[in-house]
């Protein structure tokens, strides 16, 4: 498939090794060194995917995601990140990045990460529509729930996790599934992470004691209303 890929990096000539590389393979790329120039180009032109270098000038790309996930939920994110601890992979996510890819890193394995991710945003996980959950609004378009006129700010993933618990409310969410359709593979540290983000959903759901997000051991999760 042809997809236009907006390229933020900031170190010229990975940047221009990338960009050849995905040019050769058939992508649309338009490369800019820093978060400003991207959000500028997302105002007049159209992508299907962004790839992400995370240490910017100007503008770093967490701060590019989240300001990217403020009016479009469904565009990927892929992050190229030196960074190896936890706690800064975690960050990715919560932002709103969909993958990340550990510098150095193949350039075959960018290909097929990028060719994932496109797969996986054809199944578009949202709906424009409100859901009722409970005493709870829940509105994926805006990342919010309301509860008694109280705003609930979602992160992109924690939309995305919750989603998936409405569709199959009182049923089991297969955790295998739910890691590979989310994150791409079922890792310990991607399993790790969707804990915390479960937990998390269960803090902004506890208001309401009819709700329940239970462990379904060796299985996955269910969302009881």
């Amino acid at each position: 498939m042809i997809a236009n890929v907006l390229f933020l990096e900031d170190e010229p000539q990975l940047a221009k090794i990338v960009s050849e590389t995905l040019q050769s393979r058939g992508f649309i790329v338009s490369h800019f060194s820093n978060g400003r120039l991207g959000l500028a180009a997302l105002n007049s032109q159209t992508f299907d995917i962004c790839i992400v270098d995370v240490m910017m000038p100007f503008m770093d790309g967490f701060t590019f995601t989240t300001e990217l996930r403020k009016t479009n939920l469904q565009l990927p994110v892929l992050f190229l990140t030196a960074r190896s601890q936890d706690k800064d992979l975690f960050e990715g996510y919560e932002v709103g990045g969909n993958d990340y890819l550990k510098k150095p890193f193949s350039l075959e394995e960018l290909v097929l990460r990028m060719k994932e991710l496109l797969k996986r945003n054809s199944l578009n996980l949202f709906t424009t529509e409100m859901v009722k959950i409970g005493a709870f609004q829940f509105f994926p378009n805006r990342q919010e729930l309301l509860f008694n006129e109280q705003k609930i700010r979602l992160s992109h993933r924690e939309t995305e996790l919750l989603s998936l618990l409405v569709k199959h409310q009182n049923q089991v969410l297969d955790r295998k599934a739910t890691l590979l359709k989310l994150w791409g593979d079922d890792s310990s540290f991607h399993a790790r992470t969707m804990d915390v983000f479960i937990t998390k959903l269960r803090k902004h759901l506890q208001a309401d004691p009819h709700i329940e997000i239970i462990n379904i051991r060796g299985h996955g999760y269910k969302l009881i209303v």
